[in-house]
């Protein structure tokens, strides 16, 4: 009997575990390395994600600093000359495209994404130059973006590969310096929750 009871017990946790997490994946999300994960690209980092189409999710990598200014890529542009910041690695999918992640209320203009409320990625040439010329203080320039395929991206959190906290924008324009080992500390729950004792 008490097995029987374990068991039903069990099937219940599973079945809400899994609702819970396709209902967190519905939703912009921050995405926290876990530190198990010793991946060249993906160990340590933290992404910013939204969800695009069916089970499918976009994000940028936002603590990944290159050695590349935007002086360097675009050296005929003067108002790129002017942008001190490296340009950050969002991503290994079209790596040579620079977008620009804006902490602001509204769209920048042209196809930018909403990645989140109060963070959009420009990704139009002259919607980057325009945030260039005009406040890139106000955004973090990166090359490329992670994309996931559907059921993608539930396959590596249930193996444990990330850790999920709630949208913020703040941090995609955040010193990377830290700030990995900072939410790491801020994330960290039992990671094994279906794990009782009777």
């Amino acid at each position: 009997m008490r097995n029987a009871r374990l068991t039903a017990l069990f099937s219940l946790l599973l079945v809400w575990a899994c609702a819970a997490g396709a209902a967190e994946l519905s939703r912009p999300l921050v995405l926290v390395a876990a530190p198990e994960l010793k991946d060249p690209l993906y160990g340590h980092s933290v992404l910013v994600v939204t969800p695009f189409g069916r089970r499918q999710h976009i994000g940028f990598i936002v603590n990944r600093p290159t050695d590349l200014t935007l002086g360097k890529i675009f050296p005929e542009h003067a108002p790129s000359q002017k942008v001190v910041d490296p340009v950050f690695l969002g991503g290994p999918v079209d790596a040579t495209a620079i977008f620009a992640l804006v902490a602001q209320a509204e769209n920048p203009g042209g196809n930018s994404i909403e990645v989140m409320p109060g963070l959009y990625a420009a990704h139009d040439a002259a919607v980057v130059d325009k945030i260039i010329e005009g406040n890139p203080q106000g955004a973090r320039f990166v090359a490329g973006l992670v994309v996931w395929r559907p059921g993608e991206l539930e396959r590596e959190i249930d193996i444990g590969a990330w850790q999920l906290m709630d949208s913020d924008p703040r941090l995609a324009l955040r010193d990377p310096k830290g700030l990995w080992e900072e939410l790491v500390r801020k994330s960290e729950r039992p990671r094994n929750l279906l794990r009782t004792s009777y």
